[in-house]
């Protein structure tokens, strides 16, 4: 898990340059990546982070909701991402913008599918390897992905995703990732 973490860290610091705002002086997840086409809500990248070729599906959220209202976090990104030299496909992640607190899973739900997800700092993985590709599945033909999570200040957020557009951006991923 830490070579995945470093990697979907180098991908934080590869890939959000193209969903920034000019004023925004954060890193992005885009910043060292290309874009391979716009599909919806969705946008296909690739990078090589470390030399490695990487190439991902890349969505911000529509709706964000935190409990108490008004606390500040970082930008929120959910990452479908495929990794040929590591043979990883499809691998779902987000970035929730805040430490989680440690110990407390995650939740993502598509339609009446609901998938638990394990956490670490600001990120959050499917727990159950082998509902990743269901799950993946499950976002093709979805309208939604809504993920909640706690953050270690107790902070709980929940994270309206469209999933307009990933089936078409999971196509462009496979075809410049084989």
């Amino acid at each position: 898990m830490t070579m995945t973490f470093l990697l979907r860290s180098a991908l934080v610091a590869a890939a959000a340059a193209a969903l920034a705002t000019a004023a925004a002086a954060q890193p992005k997840p885009t910043d060292q990546a290309t874009l391979l086409g716009q599909f919806g809500d969705w946008g296909a990248y690739k990078a090589s982070p470390n030399g490695k070729v990487v190439c991902f599906a890349l969505s911000k959220p529509t709706s964000a909701v935190t409990e108490p209202a008004g606390r500040p976090r970082d930008a929120s990104y959910a990452f479908v991402s495929t990794r040929p030299a590591e043979k990883v496909k499809n691998e779902v992640s987000v970035i929730v913008g805040y430490p989680q607190k440690p110990g407390i899973d995650a939740t993502a739900t598509v339609g009446s599918a609901s998938y638990v997800m394990y956490t670490q700092n600001d990120g959050a993985w499917v727990k159950n390897a082998a509902e990743e590709a269901q799950m993946v599945e499950a976002m093709k033909k979805g309208a939604d992905l809504v993920i909640k999570s706690e953050s270690a200040r107790g902070t709980k957020t929940t994270d309206t995703y469209s999933l307009k557009g990933i089936a078409e951006a999971l196509d462009k991923v496979a075809a410049e990732c084989k």
